[in-house]
């Protein structure tokens, strides 16, 4: 009885200590946190530590998010408390000058048309018409406003980023500015033969819609004052006295998107109509002076053709469309996921493009933000010149098996090309593309009138490049800095892996089935010819059993397309089974075991005792 009443008051203390120590410990490391997560999920990058460090004026970051809308919602649920931890994370780091605050806009409520007012999306969920709202809204004290309509729980991985470009603008009171320096008509020009204005590049107008663009013309001496970022494009015989200028600009913290090219097809003479002019014409485009200073190396007499990225084209009234190898067609694998200028991007279109490398003796680093295919060459730009059937250039080329960098970051300490003192260097921030027609709309983008009004089309994200990289460059090195994040979604890696493995293997089948198909058919059709009755609506014994014949080996490879699948089925479903005892039973089990081998250890040492006791 007296051992019973000792246990329980022991109990009783221990749990009384527990409750002390969890109470200590919470005072004592209030604020103390430790992120265990694998990449540093809940810790933020230096860039945007130093950015929320270095703010000087107040800013108000207004969250919106639907709580009952989203009740049904897990997936939106748990990315909004992802938001909100990374908001009140950055607050934290600012040392007051950032206040964080959360709204819910429920129906019919001053905060419903308060975020409607602001522009936030209002999504649809559910069957009685709920509204969703995921947004932020960001002011400071000089009526500065940015808004981020709607966070997609797809683009996790720039959250960090975008948050941190918000507040950097707001604590910011100026516009920023663009100079363009373009040797192309990229303001539409004029029709030769209507003598009317064409329209703008599609690419020009986006930029206009976003920032503060002043153009420079290509012999001018020097750049606008208070420029932020100076976009270049296809740069030919500037001037001395402007390169310097650009140097300078550089030197004094200005960044520098450049669009240089091997052979830019776009590029037309003051006379289109000039068959001669435009045979002649140097549509080679180079910063030379510059890139030799820095190590940069640009192929500006060979483009890059490339068989694996080759783009389809027609090849004129009649003809079928054949694979241009200097015509590409860049996707997801081939584009930086980790860079915000191309993480969100699916597909961008080049043609001719140039390779960009650096020397060895190069003080910069590259990070390539564009890449060729495995199966890519160079060659000279002079078979473009005279060429007329581009699937030529895909059985002259030849494939090294290196992928060549098209569209480059480039960062670091470089020397002066100009001025006395060559040892004065500056640090270098800039985006280099090696091809100029990556701008013009027939290579990413349809227009289409609607009503009156010109309606873009976009086929591909050669646009959102443009307008990312200068966004980006816009920023300070701190918010340049920041790349995509880790997501907190694990997805079934496993499980995609083989799901990819089994429509391999079903493409295949079915591509075999259709080129099985296609023979039969041709083999129809030379048994139809060769008939010389004239009732062709009634098939020969032959042509019967030719069909009979293809029946019988479709339902065949049907069976094993079949096959196929039930298979993919059964290995996902012994997964998933694997995975549920190891997360169900395993645990358990490996308790218990230990607990088992606690009591028959500590049994044995009763029994010696006993048996030790025995003996005396």
């Amino acid at each position: 009885m007296s051992k019973n009443i000792y246990s329980a008051t022991g109990l009783a203390l221990l749990a009384v200590l527990f409750l002390a120590l969890t109470i200590l410990i919470g005072a004592s490391l209030r604020g103390v946190r430790v992120d265990l997560t694998e990449q540093g999920l809940y810790t933020l990058s230096p860039g945007t530590i130093n950015l929320l460090e270095d703010l000087q004026e107040p800013v108000t970051l207004e969250f919106y998010f639907s709580e009952e809308a989203s009740s049904d919602l897990p997936m939106v649920r748990n990315f909004a408390r992802r938001v909100q931890e990374l908001l009140d994370e950055m607050a934290d780091q600012a040392g007051g000058n950032l206040e964080v605050e959360r709204i819910d806009p429920e129906p019919f409520t001053e905060a419903e048309d308060q975020a409607a007012r602001y522009g936030l999306e209002a999504v649809p969920v559910g069957s009685g018409g709920e509204e969703l709202y995921l947004g932020i809204v960001g002011t400071n004290m000089i009526d500065g406003l940015e808004v981020l309509p709607f966070l997609s729980p797809g683009r996790e991985s720039f959250l960090e980023y975008e948050l941190a470009r918000m507040i950097y603008l707001l604590g910011r009171p100026d516009k920023p500015r663009v100079a363009l320096l373009s040797g192309l008509d990229m303001d539409g020009g004029v029709d030769m033969q209507t003598g009317q204005q064409r329209e703008p590049w599609a690419v020009l107008e986006q930029i206009e819609q976003m920032f503060d663009v002043e153009t420079v013309e290509v012999d001018a001496d020097s750049l606008p004052e208070a420029t932020d970022v100076l976009v270049l494009v296809h740069p030919q015989g500037l001037p001395e006295a402007l390169l310097s200028d650009i140097e300078g600009f550089l030197a004094g913290g200005g960044r520098l998107l450049a669009f240089v090219d091997p052979f830019a097809e776009t590029a037309m003479p003051d006379n289109p109509q000039d068959p001669m002019a435009v045979m002649s014409m140097d549509r080679t485009s180079n910063l030379e002076t510059l890139f030799e200073a820095w190590g940069l190396e640009f192929s500006s007499d060979q483009f890059v053709a490339d068989a694996g990225l080759a783009l389809q084209v027609n090849t004129g009234q009649g003809g079928s469309p054949v694979r241009h190898a200097a015509i590409l067609g860049v996707t997801r694998e081939f584009m930086n996921r980790d860079d915000v200028v191309t993480g969100e991007l699916d597909a961008v279109n080049l043609a001719s493009a140039g390779r960009l490398d650096l020397s060895e003796e190069s003080p910069l680093s590259l990070e390539p933000l564009l890449t060729s295919s495995e199966q890519a060459g160079l060659m000279d730009v002079g078979r473009l010149e005279m060429l007329s059937d581009p699937s030529e250039l895909m059985s002259e080329m030849g494939a090294t098996g290196e992928r060549y960098t098209l569209a480059a970051r480039l960062d670091g300490e470089v020397p002066r090309a100009f001025g006395d003192d060559e040892g004065d260097g500056y640090s270098l921030n800039a985006i280099v593309v090696s091809d100029v027609d990556f701008l013009a709309d027939r290579y990413w983008v349809q227009r289409q009138r609607f009503f009156g009004t010109s309606v873009l089309d976009p086929f591909a994200g050669n646009g959102d490049f443009v307008v990312n990289a200068i966004d980006n460059l816009i920023g300070n090195a701190d918010l340049i800095s920041v790349r995509s994040r880790a997501t907190s979604s694990r997805p079934f890696t496993l499980v995609d892996s083989l799901r990819r493995e089994a429509e391999r293997n079903l493409r295949t089948t079915e591509q075999r089935l259709e080129s099985e198909l296609a023979e039969t058919e041709r083999r129809l059709g030379e048994l139809q010819q060769a008939r010389g009755d004239s009732d062709l609506a009634i098939l020969t014994p032959e042509q019967e059993a030719e069909l009979d014949r293809f029946m019988e080996q479709r339902l065949e490879i049907r069976r094993q397309l079949r096959q196929v699948r039930r298979e993919l089925d059964q290995d996902i479903e012994a997964l998933g089974t694997r995975i549920k005892i190891i997360n169900i039973a395993l645990v358990p089990v490996l308790v218990t075991a230990f607990a088992l081998a606690v009591a028959w250890r500590r049994s044995r040492r009763q029994k010696a005792r006993h048996r030790g006791g025995d003996s005396e």
